[in-house]
């Protein structure tokens, strides 16, 4: 399964879920399978798509919040782990989607492969973390996580994705913004 595929399996099924997807192919990716106001897409700050996600969840304790991470950008932001795993939000889920490269750069190979991300989660607190490494995996896991008090670090492997990336991101800043504080006020 290519990273593309798991996002758009794990979009496909957001609700009413606030979205935080991190810089890159992944915010590129999201827009393409699953556009809607409630998807927050990052344009640069590369690891700190789970400190802004962590910001939502605090500030809006009656919403489930999903940060779309990626491998690179976790171990580029590893001091949000504790910070995640301190603070506890029950409604926090931080899907890493670890294909083992920093793939928006080209595929430089980042240390996750040696590095078992889902111990770092759990040694920093979160008191839930799965892994899935299909499809079936993770729709049975999805179903599993939205019961469960988090935060929860949903760790899915998949592989780099072949072919042209998806088009940039098309919005502006200014109007992610915008669009996705006006979803929040709804």
């Amino acid at each position: 399964m290519t990273t593309r595929e798991a996002i758009g399996l794990i979009a496909s099924q957001l609700k009413e879920e606030l979205a935080v997807c991190t810089t890159g192919y992944t915010s590129r990716d999201v827009q393409a399978l699953r556009d809607r106001p409630e998807n927050f897409y990052m344009i640069g700050s590369m690891g700190l798509a789970a400190s802004i996600g962590l910001g939502l969840a605090l500030a809006k304790p009656d919403k489930k919040v999903v940060v779309f991470d990626g491998d690179g950008a976790v171990l580029m932001g590893l001091g949000n782990l504790p910070m995640v795993g301190s603070l506890r939000p029950a409604h926090f889920i931080h899907i890493v989607l670890d294909n083992e490269v920093f793939a928006s750069t080209g595929n430089q190979p980042t240390y996750s492969n040696s590095v078992p991300l889902e111990a770092l989660a759990r040694t920093a607190g979160y008191p839930v973390v799965c892994r899935a490494e299909g499809p079936e995996e993770i729709s049975k896991g999805w179903a599993q996580i939205l019961q469960q008090a988090g935060p929860v670090f949903f760790l899915v492997k998949c592989q780099p994705d072949s072919g042209r990336p998806m088009e940039r991101v098309r919005l502006d800043p200014q109007t992610i913004t915008s669009r996705f504080m006006e979803a929040l006020r709804t």
